[in-house]
């Protein structure tokens, strides 16, 4: 399809009279015809010196030609300065999940270190990677893989990762903090630092998905972690429905959303494939808040013995980026190991943010409904 980009009107050139001109789908601030190319910065037309041939254009246009006539030795006209953005690089991995733990974290790494070869400043890895997804079933042996936060063998290994490659990590857990539980991520930093964790807030509980057996709902509330390169906010799979989660981390200054997941076919109903609905749901909030987002999916078929049988789940993977508009820029298939790399240019994507105004307008006043369950005052 086309791609139309419209230019808002407060950001239209002026006429000599001082009235705007255009409607915001200016010639020069459109592209009609095949999309453009995916790693374009975002941005929103600017106009300076008053437009094309006003009177600031034309006094530049006389001292450069001023300035050339002295000669190539002898004042030569200066080039303009290019404005350097800050580029950051993401990239979400995906693979199958074996039985063993050593072989996961170790397969985790392996794609972290080809992410980072291909340029990847943070890189966001599955939900729940050490293992195979065991909430198909309501078994005791499972908390048994919990481990706490503080002294985690594999958030310390990915920390000295981290700080070899100078790269952020996401990393996902299951942590045991004295006798609760949660669906956590540890946070860390390009220096291999903790900055904090994330607890899953919102757990689901139903067919081949019983989280709610296994992790109280999260404590944390929705964070922002400053990074080496970025702001970010970290959801985890469940929260990806929510648009109030992608809404809060934004509001506290995230400039990219990262979501680790564990989603497949559903167990009760072969027929239902959520995937595009799933990915859908997710552009949806890269575009309501202008920000990049990066989901991260397993893929493979886990069988795991319940208490009625075997339950079966064939994860989709799907993993993607999408761009600020919600446009997914990067995809991967339902059942190869892949790794994406995006590269986003985030003080272009936030002066384009800040144009449209959609932060600016506003009205938490009106909101308060959101904070009840049936809508009632």
């Amino acid at each position: 399809m086309g791609e139309i980009r419209f230019a808002p009107r407060h950001q239209l050139p002026r006429d000599r009279s001082g009235q705007r001109r255009g409607d915001g789908l200016s010639r020069t601030h459109c592209h009609v015809g095949p999309a453009a190319p995916t790693d374009r910065p975002l941005r929103p037309p600017l106009v300076k010196n008053g437009g094309v041939g006003s009177r600031g254009e034309r006094k530049t246009n006389a001292r450069s030609r001023s300035r050339e006539g002295k000669g190539a030795g002898q004042c030569a006209a200066k080039k303009p300065r290019e404005m350097a953005g800050r580029k950051v690089s993401v990239a979400a991995v995906q693979f199958a999940c074996t039985g063993v733990e050593s072989e996961n974290v170790a397969t985790a790494e392996r794609l972290i270190r080809e992410a980072h070869k291909k340029g990847a400043n943070i890189v966001l890895i599955q939900e729940l990677f050490e293992g195979q997804y065991f909430c198909q079933a309501q078994n005791l042996d499972y908390f048994q893989r919990a481990k706490p936060y503080k002294g985690n063998p594999t958030i310390s290994r990915f920390q000295k990762l981290a700080k070899e490659l100078e790269i952020v990590i996401p990393v996902s857990f299951f942590e045991e903090a004295n006798n609760a539980h949660y669906n956590s991520v540890a946070i860390i930093d390009a220096d291999g630092s903790d900055l904090g964790l994330y607890r899953k807030s919102h757990i689901p509980d139903g067919p081949g998905y019983q989280e709610k057996y296994y992790f109280n709902p999260g404590d944390t509330g929705f964070k922002a972690f400053k990074t080496k390169y970025a702001t970010i906010g970290v959801g985890i799979c469940w929260d990806q429905w929510f648009p109030e989660c992608a809404r809060a981390m934004v509001l506290q200054g995230a400039e990219i959303l990262f979501y680790p997941t564990a989603i497949g076919s559903e167990p009760q109903d072969n027929n239902l494939d959520s995937r595009e609905h799933w990915k859908r749901v997710m552009q949806g909030h890269a575009g309501a808040n202008l920000v990049p987002l990066v989901a991260s999916n397993r893929i493979g078929k886990e069988t795991v013995e319940t208490e009625h049988g075997n339950s079966t789940i064939n994860f989709f993977g799907n993993s993607f980026i999408a761009d600020p508009t919600g446009e997914i820029v990067k995809v991967a298939n339902d059942k190869d190991e892949e790794v994406l790399v995006a590269e986003f240019d985030l003080d272009e994507i936030k002066s384009t943010r800040h144009g449209w105004g959609i932060f600016r307008d506003r009205r938490p006043d009106l909101y308060k409904v959101l904070l009840t369950l049936d809508g009632e005052k």
